[in-house]
């Protein structure tokens, strides 16, 4: 059943409950209760891993006998992972085409008013917790990281902020430009690239580096059941005050729910979300 804002109602997040005791993995298109609940705080990765694996695979089918039930739902999750696959290269092949003028511009704004690379790529977590090379354009000074510890250090409200939502809306790395990328999303064009070579899909969560496992908890094995996206669930949906947690919340909803008939219902919802910059700073 789709409510008034078009999405369906496993994909929405209005009424906090507790999440399910367990990181369960549903068949795509399936109808699931979504809540959002409290989650425990787990222990930190090792260090030194290169590859993150969930902390358990998703194991769908095993109690069937072949041909039954479990079967199908296997069959039903490649046709569902074809297809989204599909939508996302026409997409992103669409959107560069559509794109390249602005992201040249873009380009060339970064290299004229802010020292350094015109793009930043960040090591994140995708699909099966393997590690990639995020691209964006740069929006941060060249010692960012200098700058943040040093912040975080000094400032006890910026170092709160962090911790509760790992942004700080008053940002002193962010450049004059990047403050407008991000402002209207200019600064994640590049991750079309991403998409086309299969690290990233237009949709889904917001792809996360190594020290933000430990706030997923045992949601990390969901957050690693799909490709992280462009866009999202989280993105249509936040505000300014958007928790971390409801952030997590919001993934797990995604990655159990999903569906092309929901993927293209987000990717709708995003051009709106965009102009008018809902929770973007």
């Amino acid at each position: 059943m789709a409510h008034a804002d078009g999405l369906p109602a496993e994909a929405r997040l209005n009424t906090p409950r507790p999440l399910a005791p367990r990181a369960m993995a549903a068949p795509m298109g399936a109808h699931i209760a979504l809540p959002v609940g409290a989650m425990p705080a787990p222990a930190a990765p090792a260090q030194g891993t290169a590859v993150f694996a969930p902390d358990r695979a998703p194991d769908r089918g095993h109690a069937e006998p072949h041909g039954g039930a479990g079967d199908r739902i296997d069959a039903d999750d490649r046709m569902g992972d074809v297809v989204l696959r599909l939508l996302d290269v026409v997409g992103a092949l669409c959107a560069l085409v559509l794109a390249s003028p602005v992201m040249l511009l873009v380009a060339l704004a970064v290299w004229l008013t802010s020292p350094g690379p015109v793009l930043f790529a960040q090591r994140r977590i995708g699909r099966h917790g393997q590690a990639f090379f995020c691209l964006k354009f740069r929006t941060m000074t060249v010692d960012a990281d200098a700058q943040l510890r040093a912040l975080l250090d000094s400032d006890a409200a910026a170092r709160a902020e962090w911790q509760r939502t790992q942004k700080l809306r008053l940002d002193p790395r962010v450049s004059p430009i990047g403050r407008f990328l991000r402002r209207t999303s200019l600064d994640e064009l590049p991750q079309l690239f991403n998409v086309l070579a299969g690290s990233m899909s237009l949709v889904g969560p917001r792809p996360i580096v190594e020290a933000e496992i430990a706030r997923y908890g045992r949601h990390f094995a969901v957050y690693c059941q799909v490709r992280p996206g462009l866009t999202g669930l989280w993105q249509v949906q936040r505000d300014g005050s958007t928790s971390y947690r409801r952030r997590v919340a919001f993934d797990v909803a995604f990655a159990r729910a999903r569906s092309p008939r929901l993927y293209l219902l987000i990717i709708a919802r995003t051009v709106p979300a965009v102009l008018t910059g809902r929770g973007a700073w």
